[in-house]
């Protein structure tokens, strides 16, 4: 299934949450002066135009990114993603969001690599001319990330962060996910994987995060974001969630400072809340 396109939904709550606890764990990295790479399985066009038809039909980034563009009372964390939203925009005006990709090439070091898979037939080609010339550590693949990524699995420096966010579109993504996941621990152990994914009223949503926490990682931490309450209709994201195998011991605390602030900022109902939970290693 390829009808699925992040431009609709770029910017969004969901977005915020994911980009801004991607760009805490690659600063985590960032405090070793050993290389790392950072691997993307569906890594989308890079770069979002806010004032595209696909972006402008629904303005999910009117109650996203642009409740915190512009404050000025921004927590630390959530500070350093705002500011890599802005570098984007020089001006000082919201026209443009980045992807995670676009996102991690900013944070990364001069040494670091970037692997990033779209198979999306026009967004891998939009992910390509987004990165042309912009950076040459990236290497893009117009692939399934979820069978592409055991090529770079183990990473040369052996230290990677791995984004996972398929649409979930296909409900299959669901166990793909936790398949994947089994098969990259046993690969590589060590490396940090994040999954994103949304918070829905379908059985699979619901499960995931249950199956996640029985993978053979040293530790995990979950953190998930409700902006409203389940329409009663079944129907409709509420809110997405953040899964992170083998993250930095520090991540939780820094969470647990901004999770109450930031519900705030982005609540859309009376039915917002978070879940902040973790296993140590």
């Amino acid at each position: 299934m390829l009808s699925y396109r992040h431009a609709f939904h770029a910017g969004n709550h969901a977005d915020v949450l994911k980009h801004l606890v991607e760009i805490a764990l690659l600063r985590y990295l960032n405090q070793k002066d050993k290389p790392y790479w950072y691997i993307d399985t569906h890594a989308g066009a890079g770069v979002y135009s806010l004032d595209s038809e696909y972006a402008s039909k629904n303005a999910e980034y009117e109650s996203g990114i642009a409740r915190l563009w512009g404050r000025d009372d921004l927590p630390a964390l959530v500070a350093d993603y705002v500011d890599v939203v802005r570098r984007l925009n020089p001006d000082g005006t919201l026209k443009l969001y980045p992807g995670s990709p676009y996102c991690a090439d900013q944070v990364l070091r001069e040494d670091d690599k970037l692997r990033l898979f779209e198979l999306h037939p026009t967004d891998s080609v939009h992910l390509i001319d987004n990165f042309r010339g912009r950076s040459k550590r990236a290497l893009i693949k117009a692939e399934d990330g979820f069978a592409g990524i055991k090529a770079f699995l183990p990473p040369a420096p052996r230290r990677a962060l791995t984004l996972i966010d398929p649409p979930y579109e296909d409900k299959r993504d669901y166990q793909r996910v936790v398949d994947m996941l089994k098969d990259s621990l046993e690969r590589f152990a060590t490396g940090t994987y994040a999954v994103w994914y949304p918070m829905l009223a379908r059985k699979d949503s619901k499960e995931l995060p249950e199956k996640l926490k029985k993978l053979p990682a040293k530790g995990w931490l979950h953190v998930a974001l409700q902006v409203q309450s389940p329409a009663q209709d079944g129907f409709g994201m509420h809110g997405s969630g953040m899964f992170i195998l083998n993250p930095p011991y520090t991540l939780h605390d820094e969470l647990k400072v901004i999770m109450p602030w930031l519900t705030q900022m982005l609540a859309q109902d009376k039915g917002a809340k978070f879940i902040l939970e973790q296993q140590a290693s």
